[in-house]
């Protein structure tokens, strides 16, 4: 099977286990143009009511007096981190092993701003403080990853969170909050987003992953943290001539979805609780911390994609885009995110199609 077999597969499909319905280019354009205001004036390099008002909505909706706007994570982060690392004149940060800046960003962090890593705790689980305790390298900056999505986006319950960033305080430690994902955290923690993010001196947040716009990201703080940080986003290369159309799907995004992370994050808890009975299937982790979870299969990874792709040509409906290897032997692993099109489909459909799957792929 091809891949452009499989796209041709997933473009028929009408209903989708993972994530959001598939979209065309037209169809998000369209969406997009119809939610744009009228009287909406462009921005000019990241000036303009349009992008100042979407930032001092963030800002306030994360309880932080400023926010900015950028093209990336990769940016918001690294440039957050850099900033700390010269005020402190620490250049070391401290961050789980499974990380994006160390292992999706080319060290950007070490080859760009001339920052240290230290991985801190065990790759398969969450960092502790007793993990951070073991340090021997004088920490500047703590990144911690809310929720932490290689482990299967698991999250430290609330007493685990606030003795960490108590501990950090007291060491005189900054904590930035990777918050990719932070949306679908709030459930679990039954906090406002401003709640979580008064743990943190700075945070990023995303606006293409489960908020479902074009790109972007955001970069929340103190007024001082902004203003170097506009200095370091033309550094960057960042500041775009033009970023409404980001803006206004980020936008969109928040106000259409937002409201959904609990809907997304209880049906991931049914569909776990349902799919875990089937013989061959384990859940990490189970139940789900957020709207995440890996789902790892006593199968042959080639096997079971075959025949999710043939339930997907015969019923239209789509469990998996990829499997990956599993770290158990003898399994392959899924990662599954909630999205709008798993609550359209009843857990009963969606167990019988993962059971089917299995006993297709035995």
């Amino acid at each position: 099977m091809t891949q452009r077999d499989a796209d041709a597969i997933f473009n028929r499909c009408t209903r989708f286990v993972p994530g959001h319905y598939r979209t065309t280019p037209q169809q998000v354009l369209a969406a997009l143009a119809a939610y744009t205001p009228r009287d909406a004036a462009f921005d000019m390099y990241g000036e303009g009511k349009l992008i100042a008002d979407f930032e001092t909505e963030i800002a306030g909706l994360l309880g932080k007096p400023a926010a900015l706007f950028l093209p990336s994570g990769t940016m918001a982060q690294q440039i957050a981190l850099r900033i700390w690392a010269d005020r402190s004149g620490n250049r070391n940060v401290a961050f789980h092993p499974t990380n994006h800046l160390e292992d999706h960003e080319h060290q950007a962090f070490r080859e760009l701003h001339h920052l240290s890593g230290i991985r801190v705790g065990n790759p398969n689980y969450l960092l502790t403080l007793d993990d951070l305790k073991k340090v021997r390298s004088p920490i500047g900056t703590l990144l911690l990853e809310l929720p932490q999505r290689f482990i299967g986006g698991m999250l430290p319950t609330w007493d685990e969170l606030t003795a960490i960033a108590a501990w950090a305080r007291e060491q005189g430690i900054t904590l930035h909050l990777d918050g990719a994902r932070l949306w679908e955290s709030q459930p679990f923690y039954g906090r406002s987003y401003a709640e979580i993010c008064a743990l943190f001196d700075s945070v990023y947040v995303s606006f293409y992953k489960i908020l479902g716009g074009i790109s972007g990201a955001a970069l929340v703080g103190d007024e001082r943290l902004i203003s170097e940080a506009k200095v370091w986003q033309r550094r960057h290369g960042g500041n775009l001539p033009r970023m409404y159309p980001f803006v206004l799907a980020a936008k969109m995004g928040m106000d259409q979805r937002l409201s959904q992370m609990d809907a997304y994050y209880r049906k991931a808890c049914a569909i776990a609780g349902a799919i875990s009975q089937i013989e061959g299937i384990e859940i990490k982790p189970n139940p789900p911390h957020c709207n995440m979870m890996q789902i790892h299969f006593k199968r042959d990874k080639e096997r079971l994609f075959e025949a999710v792709l043939d339930l997907a040509e015969e019923t239209g409906t789509l469990l998996a885009y990829y499997l990956m290897p599993s770290a158990i032997p003898a399994y392959c692993m899924q990662e599954l995110t909630i999205g709008d099109g798993a609550l359209d489909i009843p857990t009963e459909d969606i167990t019988v199609l993962f059971s089917e799957a299995l006993h297709r792929s035995a």
